[in-house]
């Protein structure tokens, strides 16, 4: 196995972020917790020895110097392999302090109540940092080492980040309740808001035939021909991400022409006029710009900062191979291919191979997941799913989960009715309130508990 550069505060971030996934959809949902993949380029961070001394006693439970230093080194890590802006020192060893005093605090109330993490969940914790990693549990041990971490110190780190994290899911999420009259204001607000053309958000997707400056004649009505036939097709029914794929000069033809969702007056005012009067599902004209033809359509459109009036799903299937001991990367890669090509020349189906092999809870309906929204699975696995044809089966994918097989079986976009308009606006309130509740606990647990700061000695 090949060894990666990895640093325990990074490390112990990823895994903390991958145990508060939701396990819904067999384990491929997001939730608003989960961190990026740790960066194979991240270097390890100098070790600088640091007076010892107490900075900070919170109740009866000190906090030296040195773990402030500690963390501060391994916040300066973290930051910069995000390409982020680091602090200064000063302002950087205070914010550390701050949040130490801060988890102190919470960790004491969560003993004070009976708050506990069971074995089962930290052993998960390390299996998905050792799938995300790819690395087996010597070598996690190794790069724990040459950091100077030992693996019970590694999996204490872990205890507490599920510790705090269940302690604000069970006293800050009751708290939080979103009224319909809150849902009401929050839409008309939205509204009035949006009431300028110029505020409303679309996403179009394009076919583009690119006319070369220097083409002939000739070759810009071959050209002009090629745009009518896709416009032809598109218009008689067949799958608009399809055609872009195959007819399309523009590099958004493996997202299936989608330019993404974004305010109106970022597109480029030829397209918002070939679709102003355009509803959702509806095609332009050919459209000529200085690059060639278009064939624009029309995505999604809606106000600003409220839910989309459609949403483009996709139903997918896959068979997932778990990583671990008895079996490799490279042997799952391998295997998932033979299922490929079996499936391709018809010696096998994928729901039968899902039902016999896949680990996850999918692999009882052949692999199914059902119509997924957009943003409902991790990146990596929705990208693939993005760049399918219907019924095309993709190479296999390794995302944090194990490697994946994954077919595209249906494809469609679908009006949401007002009751789901209204849950993904509570939602997206929801969270924000969250927030919120958690700032204002947090203080007043402080609060109410002894905290102690020191002058470093002279």
């Amino acid at each position: 196995m090949t060894s990666r550069n990895i640093t325990p505060a990074a490390v112990c971030l990823i895994a903390v972020a991958l145990i508060c996934v939701s396990a819904q959809a067999q384990g491929l949902k997001l939730s608003n917790t989960l961190t990026p993949p740790l960066s194979r380029e991240a270097k390890k961070p100098a070790t600088v020895r640091q007076a010892d001394f107490i900075v900070a006693i919170v109740n009866t439970e000190p906090i030296t110097n040195v773990q402030v230093q500690s963390e501060v080194q391994r916040t300066k890590q973290m930051l910069a392999s995000q390409g982020r802006t680091t602090p200064n020192s000063r302002e950087l060893a205070a914010e550390v302090l701050d949040r130490l005093i801060t988890e102190r605090v919470q960790l004491n109330h969560a003993s004070e109540t009976g708050l506990k993490v069971e074995e089962s969940s930290i052993e998960q914790a390390v299996q998905n940092v050792m799938q995300q990693n790819k690395l087996d549990l010597p070598e996690l041990k190794l790069r724990l080492t040459q950091d100077g971490i030992d693996y019970g110190q590694f999996r204490n780190q872990l205890r507490e980040q599920l510790t705090l994290t269940r302690l604000r899911e069970r006293e800050v999420a009751p708290r939080v309740k979103i009224s319909d009259l809150e849902v009401d204001q929050y839409i008309q607000e939205q509204q009035d808001l949006n009431s300028n053309p110029a505020n409303v958000q679309i996403n179009l997707a394009h076919i583009l035939i690119a006319v070369p400056e220097a083409a002939t004649l000739e070759e810009q009505a071959s050209l002009q021909a090629k745009a009518q036939k896709a416009m032809m097709r598109a218009r008689s029914g067949e799958d608009f991400s399809v055609l872009a794929r195959e007819y399309s000069d523009s590099p958004e033809r493996a997202n299936g022409g989608q330019l993404g969702l974004r305010m109106a007056d970022r597109y480029p005012p030829l397209f918002l006029e070939a679709t102003k009067k355009l509803k959702v599902g509806e095609l332009s004209e050919l459209v000529r710009s200085g690059a060639g033809w278009h064939i624009v359509k029309v995505i999604e459109k809606g106000a600003a900062n409220l839910p989309p009036a459609v949403v483009a799903q996709n139903r997918s299937r896959h068979i997932l191979l778990t990583l671990g001991p008895k079996l490799s990367e490279t042997a799952a890669v391998a295997k998932l291919n033979d299922f490929k090509k079996r499936i391709q020349t018809g010696q096998s189906d994928f729901a039968t191979l899902a039902r016999e092999n896949s680990q996850d809870g999918s692999a009882a309906q052949g692999g199914d997941l059902g119509w997924a929204n957009p943003g409902q699975f991790v990146p990596e696995f929705e990208k693939v799913i993005q760049s399918l044809s219907v019924g095309e089966v993709s190479v296999p994918l390794t995302s944090r989960f194990g490697v994946h097989l994954i077919q595209l079986m249906e494809r469609r976009t679908v009006p949401l009715g007002e009751r789901e308009q209204r849950e993904m606006v509570r939602s997206m309130l929801r969270e924000k309130k969250l927030d919120e509740t958690y700032i204002s606990w947090a203080r007043d647990l402080r609060a109410r508990a002894y905290v102690e700061l020191r002058e470093p000695p002279q």
